[in-house]
């Protein structure tokens, strides 16, 4: 007996070769017996976008958007579809919807391997040590920095004691 994942493959091996109808068929039979699988609810939403059924592509996408929310393909596919149907606002809200999306997926801290704990310090990535480096004791002058010259009854000069220049 073949398993969700061998259907799976199947239909998404017919949408490679352009068979819509075929892998709709397949991902709906997989949707059928386990309507949480999110990966054949957004394939079943491109297959449609595919056959330029932008109404049903919305309403399947809108389908996996319910599953995963934040999911960042998602906010992306619908943006994709409804520009293909014309409502250019939707597309952008699902835009900016999106790259939050991605935006927070990428502040995420990425899970610690298997096993390991904060507090084990032989687990963890191993760090350059920073270099020493010496502080100069003497800044550069810096010309253009105007200090008061007290000769000249406070008018500024040059850091340098320089006068103008001709």
């Amino acid at each position: 007996m073949e398993d969700a994942q061998d259907r799976y493959d199947d239909a998404m091996f017919d949408y490679s070769t352009g068979d819509y109808d075929s892998a709709i068929s397949k991902l709906g039979s997989i949707l059928a017996v386990d309507p949480g699988n999110f990966d054949a609810q957004l394939s079943i939403a491109m297959c449609h976008y595919r056959k330029g059924d932008f109404p049903t592509a919305i309403t399947e996408g809108h389908k996996a958007e319910k599953m995963r929310p934040n999911e960042q393909l998602v906010h992306t596919n619908l943006s994709l579809f409804y520009m293909r149907s014309g409502d250019k606002t939707t597309a952008e809200k699902h835009g900016l919807q999106a790259r939050i999306s991605g935006w927070k997926s990428d502040l995420t801290k990425p899970a610690a391997p298997a096993g390991a704990t904060e507090g084990e310090p032989e687990l963890q990535m191993a760090q350059p040590k920073p270099k020493a480096f010496k502080m100069p004791e003497k800044f550069p002058d810096q010309p253009w920095k105007k200090t008061p010259n007290p000769a000249s009854g406070g008018a500024p000069s040059t850091a340098a004691g320089e006068g103008p220049k001709p």
